[in-house]
């Protein structure tokens, strides 16, 4: 078995561990990167880029479908060929997984080694049945997979997860999601939108990354007047029929529902990839089911005398499964890694304001920890709808509900969430406040042209320094 000697191992090839191995690089150290499986991120591959290039074609189909309601008639049907669909969805995603591609062959060969990689200690690694590797200071970067409902297992290949929907030569007629969180609401309506017959359930009441109960009730209703979304529904039991699927549940009016569907989407989650690299090898703390514990500040793992070498980024801690979170991470952790190869102390590492969106029509974006993680009694909420806003209703967008968060001691913005026309673009300006430290008073200086829907952020912040002021009034009176 072949031996080498290295300042920093990083395990995965994804955005994390790319980011980490250009960190170690930077700051002066050797560095080599371990890969098992294809070259080319999940975002790339089955994530991010695949699902919105999805979302654009039924983003095109639904303008075409609402142009009427603007004076534009378009004479004879709409027709959607899935299988074009499809066909630009892989071809485009290809293209960007070739992006990656290239990221990783600038790298040197000699810092390049394939194989699975497997801790034998702290500091040494086995890759394969081909070589040792004894690093100073270890990154896992091993990404996550979707997770597998284990049990619906009758199901055969009717049963998929998301990564198989970019597989798709065309498209099907019904698709039933179960899960809706982030990937089973874009997916679900992007199919809706495309023609197929969707239904999405849940269990437990939650949808997507909403823990505001008045925008999750909002987006409830909103979707439901789209296609059928059950965030708690009672099924009683899903049968394979041929190629068909039977999925006898309980409705909302107490009756008994029967429907068939071409596929079972399964979309709860993914799990990170840590349980194959020998992490009971190691000196490191594990959770009951295997989760490392890790210093979000420095990305460094934990064991009990506090000098672990191991630093873990991107999905596999399932800390913000996001890609920008992801390269974050992947710089701390590779940064860090470095110094402690090269004998300096780790430090904190510079992170982002916390943003999440969500690319459902109208989207959703959450920024800052959320109403869950706010304090009760040290807030106050400022809102706005988007159904009477100007720039919205211009478009036809004019659908959506906005909640932003303001401390009453400081008069600090504390962030945001909203199922909202162009959430994408509202939630940066709210997310680069935050990170900026800003009060409500201070984002109300800020420019806001009209007629823009940005214009509907003001409101809210206006609604929310009302309430501010007399809140303070209220204590000095």
């Amino acid at each position: 078995m072949k031996s080498i000697q290295v300042d920093v191992a990083v395990i995965g090839a994804g955005t994390a561990g790319l980011a980490a191995y250009r960190a170690a690089k930077a700051a002066g150290a050797s560095a080599l990167i371990i890969e098992d499986g294809e070259y080319g991120t999940t975002c790339a591959r089955v994530g991010c880029m695949p699902s919105k290039l999805l979302i654009a074609a039924a983003e095109a189909a639904h303008a075409v479908g609402k142009a009427p309601q603007f004076g534009i008639h378009i004479d004879g049907a709409v027709r959607i060929e899935g299988a074009e669909v499809m066909d630009r969805v892989k071809r485009e995603r290809d293209r960007f997984v070739g992006f990656a591609l290239r990221d990783v062959q600038a790298i040197a060969e000699a810092d390049r080694i394939r194989g699975h990689a497997r801790f034998t200690d702290d500091n040494t690694l086995e890759v394969a049945d081909h070589t040792r590797i004894k690093a100073k200071g270890i990154v896992i970067a091993t990404g996550s997979s979707a997770a597998q409902m284990d049990s619906f297992t009758g199901l055969g290949d009717r049963l998929i997860i998301s990564d198989d929907v970019f597989n798709w030569h065309d498209l099907p007629k019904a698709v039933a999601v179960i899960g809706p969180g982030i990937i089973g609401l874009e997916l679900g309506q992007a199919l809706h939108n495309l023609g197929v017959h969707v239904a999405v359930f849940g269990r437990g009441g939650r949808i997507g990354p909403f823990s505001d109960p008045e925008i999750r009730a909002y987006a409830i209703t909103a979707f439901n007047e789209e296609f059928l979304l059950e965030p708690d529904a009672q099924i009683a039991d899903m049968q394979l029929h041929g190629n068909r699927v039977t999925i006898r549940r309980t409705g909302r009016d107490g009756n008994q529902k029967i429907e068939d569907f071409d596929y079972v989407l399964a979309v709860t989650g993914r799990t990170p990839n840590v349980k194959g690299v020998g992490l009971g090898n190691t000196t490191l703390t594990l959770d009951a089911k295997g989760v490392l514990a890790f210093d979000s500040a420095t990305t460094r793992t934990t064991n009990a005398a506090g000098t672990s070498p191991i630093f873990i980024a991107g999905d596999a801690s399932n800390f913000i499964p996001l890609l920008h979170e992801a390269a974050d991470e992947g710089r701390i952790a590779g940064e860090n890694a470095a110094r402690l190869a090269l004998g300096l102390p780790v430090i904190a590492g510079l992170r982002s304001a916390p943003i999440s969106i969500v690319f459902t029509d109208p989207q959703i974006a959450i920024v800052g920890g959320g109403f869950h993680s706010l304090k009760p009694d040290t807030f106050a909420t400022g809102k706005v709808s988007f159904e009477d806003q100007g720039r919205s209703r211009v478009l036809l967008k004019n659908k959506g509900l906005l909640n932003v968060y303001g401390d009453t001691a400081t008069g600090r913005f504390l962030g945001g969430e909203m199922l909202a026309p162009a959430a994408e673009h509202l939630a940066h300006l709210m997310a680069w406040a935050l990170q900026s430290g800003m009060t409500v008073q201070q984002m109300l200086e800020m420019p806001f042209y009209h007629p823009v829907i940005e214009e509907g952020l003001r409101t809210a912040l206006r609604d929310l320094d009302g309430k501010l002021r007399s809140m303070e009034t209220s204590k000095t009176g």
